[in-house]
């Protein structure tokens, strides 16, 4: 029997996610339980890939092996061996994208989590090895790390190998997140940034990113504090106006509020007590959710 029959099909479930949560930019990520569900199904013998893509994205990402899942799974199958296969992915998406909400990051863990699945069939997912590539093709472990893990993550390279912590952020912790119908390209967030900052900037970003890991796990009453940042999202304020003044209008309710990633989605992190007035806010043009924290990245062998 040939592997592809015996791994008739596989599901992965993969969860959007926040990252910089602030102050924590490009090592501190949050998984939320908005997730992509998708399905692999492998033919024997070489031929054609096809793609079917239901929900966000559904009419902007491509339909061939240009596919960031695919590509992703590619890369994988390097890594890790197995062979390519005659295939159908199909996509139910509900991660929105262009948001700052890990829609690539997640693609990029569905694909790695696929070729897991054809190369060692009858294991269990390698977080660590998911997260090691995952964080090499996305750029950074803060959405991949936490769409591989699940709960909040602290994460950064050294060197070529990618340092993890998990954060035990307790259940009385909540989120929410404020999504506007518009769109902000990751590239083009970068790019505004400066190459250099105020001392005094960084200064103070170095004191609210060593408060936010404590923050988020014993600390709620220093969240507020903690998700101050000085580094990105001033900068990159007119390309997403309307949600750097919400941050703004939340964060003087008290909101621990921030642009999630690179916007320009907006996020909040805390208590019920601390989200509260955020929920009273009405936040024109803008689709509220309430996700809670959601899990890591899941796989199942169908058939």
């Amino acid at each position: 029997m040939s592997r592809a029959a015996e791994l008739t099909v596989l599901r992965v479930r993969v969860p959007g996610t926040t990252a910089n949560v602030g102050s924590g930019f490009d090592c501190v990520g949050i998984a939320l339980d908005i997730e992509d569900e998708l399905e692999l199904e492998l033919k024997d013998g070489p031929g054609a890939t096809t793609v079917v893509v239901d929900g966000e994205g559904a009419h902007q990402v491509p339909l061939d092996e240009t596919h960031l899942v695919l590509r992703s799974l590619d890369v994988g199958l390097a890594e890790w061996g197995g062979r390519r296969h005659a295939m159908e992915l199909r996509c139910t998406n509900r991660i929105p994208h262009s948001r700052g909400l890990g829609s690539s990051a997640s693609a990029i863990v569905a694909g790695l989590a696929f070729a897991w699945g054809i190369a060692h069939p009858g294991l269990e997912l390698d977080r660590a090895e998911l997260t090691r590539v995952s964080s090499r093709i996305e750029g950074h472990p803060d959405n991949a790390g936490a769409a591989v893990w699940g709960g909040a993550i602290l994460g950064w390279f050294d060197g070529d190998d990618v340092e993890l912590v998990r954060l035990r952020v307790p259940a009385t912790i909540g989120t929410r997140v404020w999504i506007p119908a518009f769109e902000v390209g990751t590239a083009g967030a970068r790019s505004v940034l400066p190459d250099e900052v105020p001392r005094r900037d960084a200064v103070a970003q170095a004191i609210a990113s060593a408060a936010l890991p404590l923050a988020l796990e014993r600390r709620p009453d220093l969240l507020l504090a903690a998700t101050r940042d000085r580094l990105h999202q001033a900068y990159r304020a007119e390309l997403m106006r309307p949600s750097y003044d919400l941050v703004l209008a939340l964060r003087e309710l008290g909101v621990p509020a921030t642009i999630s990633g690179a916007g320009p989605t907006v996020f909040a992190v805390g208590t019920q007590e601390q989200l509260a007035p955020g929920d009273a806010l009405v936040a024109e043009g803008f689709a509220r959710h309430a996700p809670a924290i959601g899990g890591g990245v899941q796989l199942q062998r169908l058939g």
